[in-house]
């Protein structure tokens, strides 16, 4: 059993704090563009590294934003109706991901019609980067020491003392690291590496992060504000979840039913 002890902030320049966290933000996006890059060069990728770069960093904006967004409307909204400007505090923390999502489908709207591209092309071809970017981070959650799991009896349990208890708990940042950034990460390029039908790598991704997100949210701990919200046991991120789990399950049949089949 090991007591959380690492320091969050990684910089300090006198009154300028450059938190982990941050900078697993600038590790993700630069994964994300280097990994794109590299999908860009393979033949008949129809993409440029000039258009990757583009979308690095409108989709950047989108997911930052969009996560800001999704924070506070999905799990703050009660501060949010007493202090509308606490929208813009984020210096404070609080990201959300399905936000962040959100940010982004808004993003292909806009790309697209930029660059002539089709939602499901976009889609299909980001897919394959987001992974290693979700891993970053969760695992600056972890070095932060915030978003802990729930109490356990377990070797590799972990003391996070932002949690004010004291508590042996599940370090479900890593679970989330494991699953969310490698396991998804190597399911989604292995499978997009062949043709597969328009749209079906973007609903595989959907149906894994939904999975994934609602399998460790048994272990984590719920926002104390917030809570289970249903059954004793359903989480807001389990019920945010269950849409893209069955979307993309939907997406997925349509694809191969189609059967158009397409590849980058």
């Amino acid at each position: 059993m090991w007591v959380h002890n690492i320091e969050p902030v990684a910089i300090s320049l006198g009154p300028l704090q450059i938190h982990w966290y941050g900078l697993m933000y600038l590790v993700g996006f630069s994964a994300v563009y280097l990994l794109g890059a590299y999908r860009a060069r393979q033949p008949g990728s129809g993409w440029t590294a000039e258009m990757v770069s583009d979308f690095v960093f409108w989709g950047a904006m989108g997911a930052v934003l969009g996560g800001r967004f999704g924070y506070v409307l999905f799990y703050n909204f009660d501060q949010f109706l007493a202090d509308p400007l606490w929208l813009f505090a984020v210096w404070e923390g609080g990201m959300s991901f399905h936000g962040g999502l959100l940010g982004v489908l808004l993003v292909f709207v806009l790309f697209g019609r930029k660059h002539q591209k089709s939602f499901f092309e976009m889609g299909d071809f980001v897919a394959p980067l987001v992974p290693i970017g979700l891993g970053a981070g969760r695992l600056g959650n972890f070095i932060g020491g915030e978003l802990w799991g729930r109490p356990a009896d377990l070797p590799w349990a972990v003391i996070f003392p932002r949690a004010g208890d004291n508590l042996a708990r599940h370090p479900s940042q890593l679970y989330q690291l494991a699953l969310e950034g490698v396991v998804l990460f190597m399911v989604i390029w292995l499978y997009s590496a062949r043709p597969r039908p328009r749209a079906a790598v973007s609903g595989l991704f959907l149906v894994l992060y939904g999975a994934f997100r609602s399998l460790v949210e048994f272990v984590r701990e719920p926002d104390a504000h917030i809570g289970f919200i249903a059954f004793g046991w359903l989480t807001k991120g389990q019920l945010l979840s269950l849409p893209m789990i069955i979307g993309g399950a939907l997406l997925m049949w349509w694809a191969y039913r189609r059967d158009n089949r397409v590849g980058v």
